[in-house]
């Protein structure tokens, strides 16, 4: 079946970290080591709870300031600090946009409540026809559950459908609800192996 759909996540795919100077400085300051506030942020009770939807993303941010035994008023600065070497990949960006007259492009991101608003706000929404968001949805890759809803919005079989996304694990995932998948580890080699497949 020829593909008719082209999901792609979003963190550490389209939007890289490309500067670790802003969270290891962070770090510096709160007097802790790089990885216990990575994991903080992202690994953390309050973090899978965002990442599903049972709390905000504000109210996770409020967490991790307590956690960090910072005022509540500080939580924004910490996230803006946080995600300070963030940079959108405007190539992928791009490609998106020139592929979506021909084939329906769809986001599929374990991420918090604000990704849509971010996405938005950034002017990129227009990339895509379909945005699957876990805390939208209630459930997070690789999960079978969050493929099969992306792939019910966009109206494809998983047959007809590619997925890109920087987690093997999150390809495995895709892949076992008959998805073709792509690992990302880079944009180069990732598009010339979807354009392949296209």
């Amino acid at each position: 079946m020829p593909i008719q759909a082209v999901f792609f996540d979003l963190g550490g795919v389209i939007l890289l970290t490309e500067y670790q100077a802003p969270r290891q400085h962070l770090a510096d300051r709160l007097g802790m080591e790089f990885e216990d506030l990575d994991r903080l942020v992202f690994n953390s009770g309050s973090a899978r709870k965002a990442f599903i939807g049972e709390i905000t993303e504000e109210q996770h941010w409020a967490e991790v300031a307590k956690r960090l035994r910072r005022p509540l008023t500080e939580a924004n600065a910490l996230r803006d600090e946080f995600f300070g070497g963030d940079a959108l990949d405007l190539t992928l960006v791009n490609f998106l946009r020139s592929i979506k007259p021909y084939y329906t492009t769809g986001l599929i991101s374990n991420a918090w409540s604000g990704l849509r608003t971010y996405i938005i706000e950034h002017k990129f929404d227009d990339a895509f026809h379909t945005m699957t968001i876990s805390a939208e949805v209630g459930v997070t890759k690789p999960e079978a559950r969050i493929y099969l809803l992306a792939l019910e919005q966009a109206g494809v079989q998983p047959e007809a459908a590619v997925f890109v996304d920087d987690f093997i694990e999150n390809v495995e995932g895709a892949r076992a609800v008959g998805m073709s998948a792509i690992h990302f580890r880079g944009h180069e080699s990732a598009l010339n192996e979807l354009k392949n497949m296209l």
